[in-house]
């Protein structure tokens, strides 16, 4: 194999670890990774803004929202305007929320995070370099993203088919 073909490999074996990682979150818990990883940051919060999950999360507010009112609809969480001021809105686990969390398996940037954290400074930043010139050498640069590892748009049901996820990701 040549040495364009191991990149590509390497670059598909990602691809489908996240694919496949997406679908068993889906399958076990009927979310998605962004879905669990909000519920985990307010989980970890206890009181939060929806600002600042969005600035957490990295995720602009209306993406953020979108996310909540998919998960309230599910009576996973629910929110609550400030009493203090009037302008913020906090988001909070209900109980159904806390025990899903519980049981749902271990987002893949999670396990991803924790190896990465065992490495060198160096081969850190190797690594980064290495995939921020792989994303420019693949015109992806201009395109938004968020540290969150799941495939298709941020906000989507969980029960999207493959071709509607697909020609989001392709719009982008």
């Amino acid at each position: 194999m040549n040495s364009i073909e191991e990149v590509l490999v390497a670059l598909r074996r990602v691809i489908r670890a996240t694919d496949l990682h997406s679908k068993h979150l889906a399958k076990t818990t009927g979310l998605t990774a962004p879905q669990i990883l909000l519920l985990q940051t307010i989980r970890d919060k206890g009181e939060i803004t929806i600002g600042e999950l969005a600035g957490k999360m990295s995720l602009s507010q209306a993406t953020v929202t979108t996310i909540l009112d998919r998960l309230e609809k599910r009576t996973l969480v629910f929110r609550e305007r400030s009493k203090e001021d009037k302008r913020k809105v906090h988001a909070y686990l209900t109980e159904a929320g806390i025990e899903m969390l519980q049981k749902a398996p271990i987002p893949l940037q999670d396990h991803f995070t924790r190896q990465f954290g065992d490495l060198q400074d160096w081969e850190q930043t190797m690594i980064i370099s290495s995939l921020q010139r792989v994303s420019h050498m693949m015109d992806a640069q201009h395109i938004d993203a968020s540290p969150v590892l799941d495939v298709g748009t941020l906000d989507r049901q969980s029960s999207v088919s493959k071709p509607d996820a697909y020609e989001d990701v392709k719009k982008t």
